[in-house]
């Protein structure tokens, strides 16, 4: 029996949408934007270079955490887990899939990629292409479930990352220190943080399954501040993609040599 657009009782018009405007061009900035940022990481990730600056500790986030023994010394703060990477291996590839997971299975991220990728549906009162609709039920949207735990891992290599900005707090000589680097890297880590707490399964971990917000004043708070931050978990999600770039790329930059990094503190 057909579904979706196709379901016996709905209503029979000939053309995809009766919209007017452009509903197209949402899809096309998103599957634009996050195609983009899907190649520079892919090539970043792979290339194993200009990573890690060790004058003042500045470690990629995409490198985070550095534990083969195809690392510089320097970034392996978490030991030597894992022998020598080949040719365009990532060096967090133990890592990266948890991060992957995370921000596939984020709500906000399900529906971006759903409209500009599936065209599931593409936008809003325009039917989508497909004839059947199973929903999140089979795999692999089945793994959409295990959104929850995902953030658990998203909390641990949170801390890894707060770590990493604690560390880029380092002169030329050792001593304690503060450059644009490591400005460049807290704010990601800052931004991090919002995005992860945003997420609906931290809303839900901080205020779910109470009857009496009364009788539990310090969850009600938390709760109350993760709802917040959950209004803007579409402009978080963005903002994180961004700063991870600009912080990624401003590392490869000046452990390459192409700048020094300015400091503003030994």
């Amino acid at each position: 029996m057909p579904s979706g657009v196709s379901a016996p009782g709905r209503a029979r018009i000939a053309e995809r949408t009766l919209r007017k405007d452009r509903w197209w061009l949402p899809g096309v900035v998103t599957f634009t934007l996050l195609s983009a940022w899907v190649v520079y990481a892919i090539i970043r990730t792979m290339s194993q270079r200009a990573y890690y600056v060790h004058q003042y500790d500045y470690l990629s986030p995409f490198s985070s955490p550095c534990v083969t023994a195809s690392c510089k010394a320097g970034s392996r703060d978490f030991g030597t887990w894992l022998p020598h990477f080949p040719p365009f291996l990532p060096f967090a590839l133990l890592f990266l899939p948890f991060l992957l997971g995370f921000r596939l299975t984020c709500y906000y991220y399900r529906k971006a990629y759903y409209r500009a990728f599936w065209l599931s549906p593409p936008a809003c009162a325009v039917a989508e292409p497909h004839g059947s609709y199973s929903g999140e039920t089979r795999f692999p949207l089945i793994i959409q479930n295990a959104h929850r735990y995902f953030f658990y891992a998203a909390v641990i290599i949170s801390l890894v990352n707060t770590y990493d900005a604690v560390r880029a707090f380092k002169g030329a000589d050792g001593d304690p220190g503060l450059g644009l680097g490591t400005v460049i890297i807290v704010v990601n880590v800052v931004f991090l943080w919002a995005y992860t707490a945003s997420c609906h399964s931290c809303r839900h971990i901080m205020g779910g399954r109470l009857k009496h917000f009364s009788k539990h004043p310090a969850r009600y708070r938390a709760w109350s501040f993760v709802s917040k931050l959950n209004t803007r978990h579409m402009q978080l999600a963005w903002t994180t993609l961004a700063t991870l770039v600009i912080t990624d790329a401003y590392i490869a930059l000046v452990a390459s040599g192409a700048f020094s990094d300015p400091r503003i503190i030994n």
